[in-house]
Parts: structure tokens; sequence; C-alpha cells
């Protein structure tokens, strides 16, 4: 006699409690978690860091910046960039030079192959936020970045842009 297993249903997932469903900031960070862990994930397969890809939007954006520049946007100890700096360098996406005017400054600069690394990174990231946008449209998804956009400046000075920025501008 053939004992036959029947499958069984599958348990819906457990819920989160309404009273941080209906948290804001409880969304925002748990979203923004579940971001990062893809993201993460997403860089070190092409081998990278979300430090190097930070290091190197930088440099994207200013091409010639000081270490100390560099340290102080992305709010980094100095000696821990200098150890993110010198993987990079080694792996040819970044050259320090001495800084002419000031001996004691290293000038920071993206090479042809790190630049080909941005785009790949940025790539990544643009799916990834693609992914978690999914559910919005267009002007849904303008609407939010708007609003994430003016609390992180009134929260991070470091995020006031002289020119509007895009969601689209990864």
């Amino acid at each position: 006699m053939t004992t036959q297993v029947t499958e069984l249903p599958a348990a819906p997932p457990p819920r989160l409690a309404k009273e941080l469903l209906a948290n804001t900031a409880f969304l925002l960070a748990k979203l923004g978690y579940g971001f990062k862990a893809k993201a993460i994930a997403g860089v070190e397969q092409e081998g990278f860091s979300l430090y190097d890809y930070s290091v190197l939007a930088v440099l994207g954006e200013q091409p010639r910046e000081t270490q100390a520049t560099i340290a102080d946007a992305l709010q980094l100890d100095r000696s821990q960039l200098v150890g993110i700096l010198d993987s990079l360098e080694e792996r040819g996406y970044v050259e320090r030079q001495r800084d002419p005017s000031d001996r004691r400054r290293h000038i920071v600069s993206l090479t042809p192959e790190g630049r080909r690394a941005l785009v790949r990174l940025r790539a990544i990231t643009k799916n990834l936020g693609d992914e978690l946008l999914a559910p919005l449209d267009s002007d849904s998804r303008e609407t939010l970045h708007s609003l994430l956009l003016q609390l992180a400046c009134y929260h991070d000075p470091r995020c006031v842009t002289m020119e509007p920025t895009s969601p689209t501008a990864v």
C-alpha cells in the first residue's frame, strides 16, 4: 500500500503589528534596511563595497577631490577612507597625486576603469531602485523623491543641492 503525501497549504506570512504599519518612520527604515541589504549584495557581486561605490560616486561628480573632502562628504573617518582609497587605487579605479599647492594633501581622481566601474554600480542601484519602487507610477515616484529629499535636506545639510535632483538620476 502506497501512502500519498499531500502538501499542506502554505501558511500566510506573519503580519506586522498595525501600530508599526501606521508609523511612517518605521516603514521608511524597514524599506531602507531591505534596500541596503540588496545593494550590499549587488555591489559585492561586482567586487565592491557600498563604501567603494560612495567614493566613486563622489568622484564621478567632482573629478578631483581631496581625501579630506571625500571623508567629510561621506562622514568617514579619514583613516578609514585611506584604506578604501588604497584598495581602489590598487585595483586601478582611482589615482592619488600630491596637491601642488599643498604637499600635505592628496588629490584623488577617477581613472577610466573607475568610470566604467561606476557605470556598472549605478546600473545595479538603479535596477534595485526600480524594483523597490515598482508599484509606483512615475508621478508618484517623483512626489516620493521630492518629499524624501526635502526631509533629507532638513536633517542633513550635505543633501542640499544647487540644482533639482531627479529620482532617475541615480
